[in-house]
Formats: structure tokens, sequence, C-alpha cells
């Protein structure tokens, strides 16, 4: 009889399945919530979730959550994720690689802990 092999980490966290495109997670429905602030207040002109997916080789592409422009008129390529650890090195990669090519702002968040004051960390690549 063969052992059970149990999943990796990794593993786990793809068994979760997938959201069908254009359905957001709860991590990226907060941020969208406070994108919706920002655009009342002015900070920023407009906001799009998974409406840019930029072609970085033949059949590689990367579909960023969320493009926003600034009020100054920056466009921002914004990649939610619910923990710095969920960053992988395979996405890490693909946005430096769109970070060369294109003449956007990469930025990856994470949201911060309530007990430290809650709101978004901004690491831009």
């Amino acid at each position: 009889m063969r052992p059970i092999r149990l999943p990796n980490a990794q593993e786990r966290l793809y068994a979760l399945g997938r959201l069908k495109p254009g359905a957001m997670n709860r991590t990226e429905a907060a941020y969208d919530a406070f994108l919706a602030q920002l655009q009342l207040v002015g900070s920023i002109r407009w906001r799009m979730f998974e409406g840019i997916k930029l072609r970085l080789a033949p059949n590689t592409s990367l579909t960023v959550d969320f493009a926003v422009m600034r009020a100054d008129g920056i466009l921002t390529m914004v990649d939610v994720k619910g923990a710095k650890h969920l960053f992988t090195d395979d996405a890490r990669a693909k946005t430096k690689i769109a970070a060369a090519m294109f003449p956007f702002v990469f930025k990856v968040v994470y949201p911060r802990p309530k007990k430290l004051g809650g709101g978004w960390i901004e690491e831009e690549i």
C-alpha cells in the first residue's frame, strides 16, 4: 500500500479554487471600497477591477487586480494580496518584468492588521 502524501502549502492554496474572472474576493472588495472613498474625495480619478491584461511574452500575461488613475494622471497597477507571503515568486517576477516593460507604477498591497490600526500596506515594485 502506498503512503498518503499530504498537500503542501502551495497545493492547499490552489485547492481552494479561484473565483471567476471579474469576481472579487473579500480582500479585493475591501480594497475596492477603499478606492471608492479615495475617488469620492478626488485622490483618484478612475479605477477598474481586472480591466487590464498585460502581455509579457507569447503565452505569458499579467492581469492586475486594479488599474487606478491617480488625480495627477499617473496610471498605477495594483495587485491585492491577503498577506505578504501570498505574493509568490512567480507573481513577483511577472510584476517586475511588467514594470520594466510598461510605463505604469506597479504596487502590491496587503491589509494592515486591525490591531495595528487597519488600512493598507503598499509596496512599490
